[in-house]
């Protein structure tokens, strides 16, 4: 490990290759607390590399626990978190609200670590129970039309690091990793992310995925999701566009409009809000906004208008309430 610090504390960027075996060392537990502390504060420093995040991509898929979906088509919607915004569970939400809209959701997260309450905490407070089994999973995908990957469970890697992040309480390159690793490899992903390099990271790792069809989102003022709060730049593989929040249909939010709660009891409640039709125009509103960009994800050729109308139908009709019943029946 001396080599790789030596050369991250003269700015060199890391190969490819020894990313990979930098971050091997790590997850198979050959490194203490203090180099993984070093590593994450030098890579920090610096703008993120494109060969460092392949490299260190590589290495956590090799070692995460795999799932076979069997051919089905589903979609992921994940942030990297690291935005230090503390809103609420939109992504979790929008991920159940498109399985209410009849869509195969295969949803990967964890525990908060730039924000309060992460996709995780929320989930445990609502009575979810982890599991990383096969089939445990793929029947929760059939009756529920969405089942959750704890990321702990699937990358026993992280149980190394978790110690480090959970010290430092900012945002390392293991927020911009994460979205990268869901276990299934879904064929349709909505991404977001904390700034506008990482996106453009993302679409350099991506163009090359074929088999995968993507959105990338980064709100202009810092949200790594759809905040409506302002413009938020969208890439594809197609294309680069800048949505404002007339394109969704709705008038522009205020920040302290999205603010989530301090404790996974706050962010359940307003979890439940949303589904159960108790919400805020708001909170509404910016759910139906990244529900409806996932589900133009999956149907590009259909009006992104007529995609928040479907997700504003899930919510209406109590599909998507009936979902989280499902999940976490």
């Amino acid at each position: 490990m001396k080599t790789q610090l030596t050369q991250l504390y003269a700015r060199e960027p890391l190969s490819r290759q020894t990313a990979y075996e930098t971050l091997s060392r790590i997850g198979n537990g050959a490194a203490d607390d203090l180099e993984i502390a070093a590593v994450v504060s030098a890579i920090n420093m610096r703008p993120a590399v494109l060969s460092e995040i392949q490299g260190f991509r590589d290495a956590m898929l090799e070692l995460a626990h795999p799932i076979d979906l069997r051919g089905m088509k589903t979609i992921d919607i994940v942030g990297t978190g690291g935005d230090g915004k503390n809103t609420f569970n939109i992504s979790t939400l929008s991920s159940v609200v498109v399985a209410g809209a009849g869509y195969k959701v295969t949803k990967h997260g964890s525990y908060g670590v730039s924000s309060s309450v992460g996709s995780s905490d929320v989930l445990i407070a609502l009575g979810y129970e982890f599991t990383n089994d096969e089939d445990t999973l793929l029947g929760t995908l059939d009756r529920a039309g969405i089942c959750f990957f704890h990321a702990p469970l699937f990358h026993p890697a992280m149980k190394n690091v978790a110690p480090v992040r959970r010290a430092l309480k900012v945002r390392s390159f293991f927020n911009l990793l994460g979205p990268l690793l869901n276990p299934a490899k879904p064929k349709y992903q909505l991404f977001g992310t904390y700034n506008l390099e990482v996106s453009r990271l993302y679409d350099y790792i991506l163009q090359d995925q074929l088999e995968r069809e993507y959105n990338i989102v980064h709100a202009l003022d810092g949200y790594d999701e759809i905040s409506l709060t302002g413009a938020a730049s969208v890439r594809s593989r197609e294309r680069q566009r800048l949505l404002q929040p007339v394109d969704f249909g709705v008038e522009q939010l205020t920040p302290q409009s999205l603010h989530g709660g301090e404790t996974a009891a706050e962010g359940k409640a307003i979890f439940l809000a949303v589904l159960e039709g108790n919400a805020t125009p708001a909170q509404r509103n910016v759910v139906c906004a990244n529900a409806g960009l996932a589900i133009h994800t999956v149907k590009p050729s259909q009006s992104l208008e007529d995609c928040v109308a479907e997700a504003a139908a899930s919510l209406d009709s109590g599909e998507a309430l009936g979902v989280l019943r499902k999940l976490v029946a």
